[in-house]
């Protein structure tokens, strides 16, 4: 699917910019935010420094456990794993989505059920940041934007740079072209990401979890409509027989 890198990036961009909203700036799309906001919460800015802590290992969980069910499919094709993948980050998306509600009103950063409902959707995150390269296909990252931003600057440059050769030129316009969209549907999604949680709370989680099942269905079709054209027809196979006699 053509668009499927900017439908992750826009459901990383929500649910990162959700969760930091609701659970005490917490980021579950990426860990690099969490070193930062632990080095400032040691040296006395903020709260909720346990649950930054705890997320790391949820999100390293997240990542193990893709990376072995992955491995343990016979065989391991790129739709079977991405419908795989989809299906569990599902399922995480579903639970943080109701422990958050079970929490709400969040008003403790150290409550155990916080700090669970937190690690959930670390875990969550962690699958999706894995799926990028467990799963082979041509694509750009889609959970953390910082990469796409600069190449995205330095292409921009090439193009619009009249000393560029024109094979970079060409080059720089078409990684552009997939950049562009992802950077943009995660600027879209952590906007609907707040407002979701300002109107709905932790009910807004639901929408990834939809968007989630579906790219999980429609992976699972990709994997069957591929085993169609790969598998011989009777009449294919009789034809061969015969060839060879």
């Amino acid at each position: 699917m053509k668009s499927e890198d900017s439908v992750l990036a826009a459901i990383a961009g929500y649910v990162d910019t959700l969760s930091f909203v609701a659970l005490f700036g917490l980021f579950t799309a990426h860990v690099t935010g969490n070193f930062v906001l632990i080095g400032a919460e040691a040296a006395g800015f903020g709260q909720g420094v346990f649950m930054k802590l705890m997320a790391f290992p949820a999100f390293v969980a997240g990542v193990v456990v893709s990376s072995l069910l992955v491995k343990s499919m016979e065989p391991a094709t790129p739709n079977r794993a991405a419908c795989l993948l989809y299906a569990v980050q599902a399922a995480l998306m579903l639970v943080f989505c109701l422990a958050g509600v079970g929490v709400s009103p969040v008003v403790h950063s150290d409550s155990t059920p916080v700090i669970a409902c937190g690690m959930v959707g670390a875990a969550a995150m962690g699958v999706q940041n894995a799926h990028g390269r467990l799963v082979a296909r041509p694509g750009v990252p889609n959970t953390v934007m910082t990469g796409n931003v600069t190449q995205a600057v330095l292409d921009a440059i090439d193009v619009l740079s009249p000393r560029a050769p024109s094979d970079a030129q060409a080059v720089a316009r078409t990684r552009l072209g997939k950049m562009l969209p992802a950077i943009l549907a995660f600027a879209a999604g952590a906007i609907a990401g707040a407002l979701a949680y300002r109107h709905v709370g932790f009910w807004a989680l639901l929408l990834p979890f939809v968007v989630l099942v579906w790219l999980a269905f429609n992976a699972r079709g990709g994997e069957t409509e591929m085993a169609a054209h790969i598998s011989p027809s009777p009449t294919g196979s009789t034809t061969a027989t015969n060839a060879r006699k």
